[in-house]
């Protein structure tokens, strides 16, 4: 057995220990609003997350990402509260992306010890992160997720006018260019929890070091794959979360993922990256004006009280 066929086999491992997790702590949240004998809250999925789903996944299938463009959605039709975002994000996007990262293993050369190196990395970057964000209050979370896509949006924007490197021709790292991959791919892990997404700035670091950027799509997929589980089980332990949000995400996200991967051949990727610039950076400024209205009125709901 290979090293790639351990991954993926420790990645499947991992997405059962997931879904058994989730599973279990959503029959528990049902246990108790019956127990409690009021209104039980639906966990159905609603057409709208559903939708945002499929469109995210699909978006970062192509390469594109996810989480900024989910972020967005989710503000723009009041689907999720600000606090739960990055939660519902990490959780429900996790089984569509260990979809992702099974495929492009497989299809795209690289040498293994790098890739395992990276996600390892990353991993043990998320868990810090996850930790750290789930228990952020709501105004903390709303500033970071908006300085977190206003960078987003700037890697975006420097990757689209070329002002980063092109990239080389290696699919290994070996020496001091691991050392920096590693270390970066930790940080990368750690921000992605607060919703800046890793796929970006991985793709950039990956250039930067003389890569093939192809390489970049198993190691930020298979970054991401490993790091979400273990994120969203410190999500979930938090209740930091919305249930039917992140199971849209997850039903409306595997298809989306499998038709990205297999039936289009052709998109006009540059437009579509423009116009997640476009909502990236709009999400980015209402999440900071919504923060500093909040702050305003609690401060002056302080001044009234004394």
């Amino acid at each position: 057995m290979d090293a790639k066929t351990g991954l993926l086999l420790a990645l499947g491992a991992i997405a059962v220990f997931y879904i058994v997790i989730l599973g279990a702590e959503l029959i528990r949240r049902r246990r108790e609003q019956v127990a409690s004998g009021g209104a039980i809250e639906s966990d159905r999925p609603t057409v709208a997350g559903v939708t945002i789903g499929f469109v995210t996944n699909f978006l970062d299938t192509l390469g594109i990402g996810s989480y900024a463009t989910t972020t967005s959605m989710f503000r723009i039709w009041k689907t999720v509260p600000d606090e739960r975002i990055p939660g519902t994000m990490n959780i429900g996007h996790t089984l569509p992306t260990i979809v992702e990262a099974f495929i492009f293993t497989q299809i795209v050369p690289i040498e293994a010890r790098t890739l395992i190196l990276m996600i390892a990395a990353s991993v043990a970057g998320a868990w810090l992160g996850a930790g750290v964000v789930a228990s952020w209050p709501r105004r903390a979370v709303q500033v970071g997720m908006g300085v977190a896509l206003f960078v987003l949006a700037a890697l975006m924007l420097a990757g689209m006018l070329k002002l980063t490197p092109p990239g080389g021709s290696a699919l290994a790292l070996s020496g001091t260019k691991l050392m920096i991959a590693v270390v970066v791919n930790f940080i990368l892990g750690a921000l992605m929890t607060l919703g800046i997404g890793l796929y970006a700035p991985c793709m950039i670091l990956i250039s930067l070091l003389g890569m093939n950027p192809v390489a970049a799509f198993p190691v930020m997929m298979g970054s991401c794959a490993f790091l979400m589980p273990v994120a969203s089980v410190r999500f979930i332990r938090s209740g930091r979360f919305d249930p039917r949000a992140l199971l849209g995400l997850l039903v409306g996200g595997i298809p989306a993922v499998l038709i990205a991967a297999f039936l289009v051949k052709s998109l006009d990727l540059d437009t579509m990256r423009w116009l997640v610039v476009i909502v990236v950076v709009y999400t980015a400024s209402s999440l900071l004006r919504t923060a500093r209205r909040e702050r305003a009125a609690a401060a002056a709901a302080t001044v009234a009280t004394a």
